[in-house]
């Protein structure tokens, strides 16, 4: 057991750790969300078609997905704050070069390359479950995605108010020194933690370090069918994100619902901030139904989809001239729409070995984004064909209703593999203790 020291310690640690990762999160999706909000002075910039918009942002998106599989093994090979200071570094440089883009093309490959840093995520989630137990995770990580929206509001806000004055450019520019700023933070100020070391099978145990990953491990991942169903879930699932955050702004501005910047703040800032709370909402709801049912996380998960995709659909139908009961139906949407994603996090760490957590989370990731990577395209497509409601509509509802179907039938399988995952566990302590002491033993 612990001393009291090293409990105190090992809080300290955890809680320096949520708040480098908290500052990381927040800057980093203020930086990454940005493009959004300017889309109109980057559009106008480089003479560019909805196509070509959505092409750059499909491009960054296809990018993050090659990366997500070689961050993932990283991370669980290497110490995960210093490929984390890393990664903020790299966000800092390839922001400053696509600040510098003077064309489309170059813009195009210079906006790609934000992806590499965009698919470091996996690392931060990973030595949060080393931090914190099951039972604190969803709300850890619902905490920690409230950073994701605020980072979308600092950004508009940026955008709005600084955009006309400064222009796109030097806005990058400064969003791209926050990236190295926040690289020298975490490498200081944020320790690793065993792998395992929060699992309550192995409390108490000592090294923990003996199991390592392999790719045996790794494989039996696709024989979990509750993962193989949510994997299923996040292919389709991630598609009405990207689709929200590249086009929202133009829905509401002149290619839509004609709203101006001041009426666009007073639409945005509330639901945004509405959706904020969502994320911590979702995962203590999703932590609370999980101590009384092992389907608990996703049943959240499929009520969420489903209440943010009813809402969203009847706030896109309001007439043009309702202004409120747009806002208002948006506002509503954006509480439910973010309950899924801490707790489909913690479903995956709920059923996976705690040495292949940041490959798990990446694997998850990569699906995830190989599925919605040609979202803007597709939507940008759809808009210049039809229009531009037409597309969030068909691509969000449409992907919604089908994660609904996936999040049920998880439910069947789930508790199964929390079951095997356990007792897994529970046989390494034992096997450690048993091997700690016979070491005892001859040594006396």
């Amino acid at each position: 057991m612990k001393t009291l020291d090293q409990q105190r310690q090992a809080a300290r640690n955890a809680r320096s750790a949520f708040v480098a990762f908290f500052v990381f999160m927040l800057l980093h999706q203020t930086d990454k969300l940005l493009i959004g909000p300017l889309q109109g002075q980057i559009m106008e910039d480089f003479k560019i078609t909805y196509t070509q918009w959505g092409l750059i942002n499909s491009m960054a998106i296809l990018v993050g997905a090659v990366f997500y599989p070689l961050w993932g093994w990283l991370y669980d090979h290497y110490a995960r704050p210093k490929l984390l200071a890393l990664a903020s570094f790299i966000w800092g440089c390839t922001t400053w070069l696509n600040a510098i883009a003077p064309t489309y093309p170059l813009f195009l490959m210079t906006r790609a390359s934000t992806g590499i840093d965009d698919s470091s995520y996996p690392g931060i989630y990973s030595l949060v479950s080393d931090y914190y137990p099951p039972k604190k995770r969803g709300k850890v990580y619902g905490l920690l995605q409230v950073a994701q929206p605020l980072g979308y509001l600092v950004g508009m806000i940026l955008a709005i108010g600084l955009g006309s004055r400064l222009g796109w450019r030097k806005i990058f520019y400064i969003t791209g020194a926050l990236g190295l700023a926040v690289a020298v933070l975490i490498f200081f100020r944020v320790k690793d933690q065993p792998r395992g070391a929060s699992e309550p099978e192995l409390e108490g145990v000592e090294h923990l370090e003996a199991f390592k990953f392999s790719w045996k491990t790794v494989g039996r991942l696709f024989t979990k069918k509750s993962l193989i169903i949510l994997f299923l879930q996040g292919f389709i699932g991630v598609f009405p994100w990207q689709v929200i955050t590249y086009y929202i702004f133009g829905y509401l501005g002149n290619s839509g619902r004609g709203f101006s910047d001041t009426e666009i703040l007073l639409t945005m800032v509330p639901a945004v901030l509405i959706m904020a709370a969502g994320y911590p909402l979702g995962g203590v709801i999703g932590d609370r139904l999980f101590k009384k049912t092992p389907k608990g996380r996703v049943i959240v998960g499929a009520a969420g989809v489903s209440l943010g995709a009813v809402l969203l659909y009847a706030a896109i139908k309001v007439p043009y001239g309702d202004k409120l009961a747009f806002g208002i139906l948006l506002a509503l949407a954006s509480l439910f729409i973010p309950f899924a994603s801490p707790n489909v996090i913690s479903s995956f760490y709920d059923v996976t070995e705690p040495e292949i957590r940041a490959t798990t989370n990446a694997a998850q990731n990569f699906i995830e984004i190989g599925g919605s990577f040609a979202a803007p395209l597709i939507a940008g497509v759809i808009a210049d064909r039809t229009s531009l409601e037409n597309a969030i509509l068909i691509v969000c509802v449409g992907a919604w209703a089908i994660c609904f179907i996936f999040f049920l039938f998880a439910g069947r399988f789930i508790p199964k593999d929390i079951a095997a995952l356990k007792a897994e566990l529970t046989g390494r302590a034992d096997a450690l203790k048993a091997s700690t002491l016979g070491e005892s033993t001859r040594r006396a």
